[in-house]
């Protein structure tokens, strides 16, 4: 496919840059004192590059019929938006009826004359009043005549002195001829053509009831409606008149109540003339612009790319584009894009100023100068083609711009020190198809005119219209969604209404910095170690402070604040000490400072502490989200307390953006809080402790759930032991040395303050173990005491164990022995009686002294009635209370639970408590005992 340069190739003048003068040189009055250019000056030239529009055919024909006397309107008035082609109308009526040539070399007339029913079209003579060209009270000049009035000027323009002389006393007196004076100057000068332009601008000017040279205001309307009046009963003479659109057009209030007038004087027997259409548009800008397209083949392969990529992107794009008239409105635009008159055409003309045909012509007589001298090699001129680097160029935009716009051009949108720009440097996929700056040319020419104007019916261009504004064929248009999504982050000019990922967001530029820009300056105001740092350990507070595992969870506090006790703590460290695989020196030398000091004083319990720590690597993005969120939070405030005036969008934008950077904020400190750092020593014999690191997984769970996993998988922090493990460590490090009990309560002591011991979740975890390790004889013998040798309430397998300060941990080998020496000596049997054959017993051989044996006398057996069995038991203690709970449970265990072991025994127990106060009881006492008496149900508690 070959570039729009080498299809279609642009006329003369605009290829040398002098559009501007020969086109702006062009009025009506130019042309009729023969002063105008030649492509306006002369009729062949002019209608070679005029695209007769439906509306302007209408008329052309009505013109011919009323100069042939074959009906046709009179009076036509012509009342369109600035800009609207009135002038250009105005002139082709003016070279038809003073053409110096035949019809057939104009081209475009031969056919509307044969739709007219005509044969030819006579020539006629024309009066031209231009109401900018004479002030209403300087009288001008017609050869030696003085003219004053503009009936005066008609007159000379339709027949010299003679006609003026018909008029020439109502000129000197400054009051309107009347309708017959001016049918009799009609009808002696027929066919002819009077074309009033600018007239609101002449009549304004006259002060307010008084008589000027040119008349006054009321006598220059009464000479409009008997012009208007005459023309009608002339057959061959006909008026053509322009009128403003807009109030804002007519000027002044003087100017808005003269067009009133007008406009009321005309709409007795005006034709509303039909306005230029945006199609025939094309055909308008293509004709002067450019020369006749001569490859049509290669004209249509471009326009049926552009089609066919666009039917294939499918609802990436706007759905007029799905749409086969979409190929024909490319053929008509040819080679620029429908899209950049769309966006003119619809846009750019509800700002008051900007002409309608003018307007885009000398604008895209700018853009293609500007574009065939940087060798652009686009297939068609779009929205995203706009050199606006272009001084030339980007000044005949900004000139119907609100002030502002030019730093707004040259910060976000195009040059070598805009933004995108530099996005484009440093992303290849980009630069290679300009995707910054095509993107935020088309955002400027779709959204620039909603910064004036109010007809805007919703500002800015959606993501389709964008992305249509920029797509070539053979192109992706994710490349220039994904270069949007980065520029709507990155420019300060550019906003966004409602979420930036979705398709029904509008992008607009705007001369105010958006509440982005506004957001970065604030970045920077806050500062790390206070505002930074708490922002960010209000957040952990909330992200770890669900890890149950621990009882107490520290977020950036000081060594000296973190309790020296039993409990476990994770101590999260603060940004400075953050830790890296490659550099974790300022992080080590944290966690060791910590477990050894705690404030002036030595830490005992170090083994107590776990620590969460920082990545390197995330740190300036979470530095950089919290200041973000310290921003928008910020602004948020300051709107609320009126201290920062913005719009309702903007203050939706800015919650809106408030709540996206608080609901990212947990998930980047979760990503940068990656790593727990234990401290550990594998003996007691190192010399100093160190400190290991463990990898936590940043996706998935809550970060509290993900640090238990850490700590289970790797033992760090126990929370169930086996009685296996509870044993090998005691018969590593206490059960020598002839040592062979060891107190629990002081095992679990060294398990808070040595590194090199387990680090058990709570004093649970261990009276669990003991627990189950005292129900056999494989791991230990307990008990509650040793005195003199004698343990006290010693158990070794199936006892129940109480884990108290007295407990004692005893080696099974000693425990068994222990065992063995104290078991209860059974009670001898009664000897055994000899009996012989007879049946009579014989005693036990006696020793005698003299050597001999004597043998026993017989003896008659005699019989021994049973022994009687004890039937009640009675037994008291005097039990210390310091010692309450451990006797008892002794009693029990030793005592009641034999007793009870007889299903047949009835045992019951009954506890005496005596209390004596020497001095009285408090209140505090008396009532608790009393209430715990009361609901432990005691027989009796009496006070006295």
């Amino acid at each position: 496919m070959k570039p729009w340069r080498e299809v279609a190739v642009p006329h003369q003048d605009v290829l040398e840059g002098t559009f501007q003068q020969s086109e702006f040189a062009a009025d009506i009055t130019a042309v009729n004192t023969g002063k105008a250019s030649r492509e306006y000056q002369d009729a062949g030239a002019f209608f070679d590059r005029t695209f007769i529009t439906e509306g302007m055919a209408l008329l052309l024909t009505q013109v011919a019929q009323r100069l042939a006397g074959r009906g046709g309107e009179p009076v036509v008035q012509l009342q369109t938006a600035f800009g609207g082609g009135k002038t250009h109308t105005m002139l082709a009526v003016y070279h038809l009826a003073t053409r110096k040539c035949a019809l057939s070399d104009l081209a475009g007339i031969p056919a509307l004359v044969d739709r007219a029913g005509l044969m030819d079209v006579p020539q006629a003579r024309v009066a031209v009043l231009d109401g900018t060209a004479h002030a209403p009270g300087q009288p001008w000049k017609r050869g030696s005549q003085t003219v004053k009035t503009l009936w005066g000027e008609i007159a000379w323009q339709l027949g010299g002195a003679d006609a003026f002389a018909l008029v020439a006393e109502a000129d000197a007196t400054g009051t309107s001829p009347g309708k017959d004076v001016l049918r009799e100057l009609l009808e002696r000068h027929a066919p002819c053509v009077v074309l009033i332009d600018e007239l609101v601008a002449y009549i304004r000017q006259f002060p307010e009831s008084q008589a000027i040279s040119g008349g006054s205001y009321d006598s220059n309307l009464s000479f409009v409606q008997a012009l208007t009046e005459a023309v009608k009963l002339v057959p061959r003479a006909i008026v053509l008149a322009s009128l403003p659109e807009s109030d804002l057009e007519a000027g002044s209030q003087r100017g808005v109540a003269a067009l009133r007038a007008l406009e009321k004087t005309f709409g007795r027997v005006q034709a509303l003339w039909k306005p230029v259409a945006t199609e025939e548009a094309f055909e308008i800008v293509r004709r002067r612009l450019f020369e006749p397209v001569r490859d049509e083949k290669a004209r249509e392969a471009v326009c049926r790319a552009f089609a066919d990529a666009y039917i294939a992107e499918g609802v990436k794009l706007p759905a007029d584009t799905q749409e086969r008239r979409y190929y024909d409105r490319l053929l008509h635009a040819y080679p620029i894009h429908p899209e950049v008159f769309d966006r003119l055409y619809e846009d750019w003309t509800t700002i008051d100023g900007f002409q309608r045909t003018r307007g885009v012509l000398k604008l895209m007589a700018k853009v293609i100068f500007r574009l065939w001298k940087d060798d652009n090699k686009d297939l068609l001129i779009m929205p995203g083609s706009l050199p606006l680097h272009d001084g030339s160029s980007r000044n005949e935009l900004t000139y119907y711009l609100p002030a502002g716009w030019d730093a707004v051009i040259e910060r976000d949108i195009d040059g070598d020190r805009a933004e995108t720009t530099a996005l484009e440097n440093k992303e290849p996929r980009f630069g290679q198809v300009g995707a910054a700056r095509r993107i935020a040319r088309t955002v400027f020419l779709g959204s620039a005119p909603s910064s004036v104007a109010s007809k805007v019916a919703a500002r800015g261009l959606d993501r389709a219209h964008i992305i249509l504004g920029c797509l070539q064929p053979g192109q992706a248009s994710s490349v220039y969604a994904d270069a949007l999504g980065r520029l709507a982050d990155r420019l300060h000019y550019l906003n966004a209404s409602g979420d930036k990922g979705q398709d029904a967001t509008r992008f607009w530029f705007d001369t105010r910095a958006n509440l982005r820009r506004e957001m970065e300056d604030r970045k920077r105001r806050f500062d790390d170690r206070t505002e930074v740092r708490g922002k960010i350990a209000e957040v952990l507070k909330k992200t770890v402070g669900n890890a149950t595992s621990f009882d107490g969870v520290h977020v950036f506090i000081p060594h000296g604040d973190v309790p020296d006790d039993t409990a476990l703590r994770l101590i999260v460290l603060p940004p400075e000490t953050w830790y890296a695989r490659e550099e974790h020196r300022l992080a080590f030398e944290a966690v060791l400072e910590i477990i050894g000091k705690n404030g002036a004083k030595p830490r005992y319990r170090s083994n107590r502490l776990i620590f969460l720590a920082p990545d390197h690597g995330a740190m300036s993005r979470l530095s950089d989200a919290t200041r973000v969120a310290l921003a928008w939070s910020s602004i948020v405030e300051d709107v609320k307390e009126g201290r920062l005036n913005i719009d309702l969008l903007q203050k939706n934008q800015a919650e809106k953006e408030l709540k996206s950077a608080e609901d990212a904020l947990p998930r980047v400190v979760r990503e940068c809080y990656k790593w727990l750092l234990c401290p550990m020593q594998d003996a007691p014999t190192d010399p100093k402790p160190g400190v290991e690191a463990f990898a936590l997984n940043t996706t998935g769970g809550s970060i509290g759930s993900e640090i238990e996993r850490v700590c289970a998988d790797n033992e760090l922090v126990i929370t169930t032991w086996s009685p296996i493990h509870l044993r090998a460590k005691l018969k590593e490090l206490y059960w020598r040395n002839g040592q062979s009990a060891t107190s629990a309560a002081g095992f679990f002591e060294d398990t808070l303050r040595y590194l090199y011991m387990p680090r058990l979740k709570s004093r649970d975890v261990l009276a669990q173990a003991i627990r189950a390790g005292a129900a056999s004889k494989d791991f230990f013998g307990t008990a509650y005491g040793d005195t003199d040798g004698k343990f006290e309430g010693f158990a070794f397998g199936g006892g129940n164990v109480v884990f108290d300060d007295t407990l004692l941990l005893i080696e099974p080998q000693a425990a068994q022995a222990y065992e063995d020496a104290n078991r209860a000596v059974p009670t001898p049997a009664a000897p055994a009686v000899a009996t012989t054959t007879s049946g009579v017993a014989e005693a036990p051989s006696t020793y005698n002294p003299n050597g001999a044996t004597s043998s026993p006398s017989p003896v008659t057996p005699v019989a021994t009635p049973a022994a009687a069995k004890p039937k009640t038991f009675y037994g008291s203690a005097e039990v210390p209370p310091a010692t309450a709970k451990m006797r008892l449970v002794q009693i029990a265990e030793e005592i009641v639970s034999v007793l009870t072991s007889d299903p047949n025994a009835t045992v019951r127990l009954v506890v005496e408590i005596s209390a004596e106060f020497p001095d009285g009881a408090s209140d505090g006492v008396k009532r608790a005992v009393s209430e715990n008496a009361r609901s432990l149900g005691l027989k009796s508690a009496d006070w006295e």
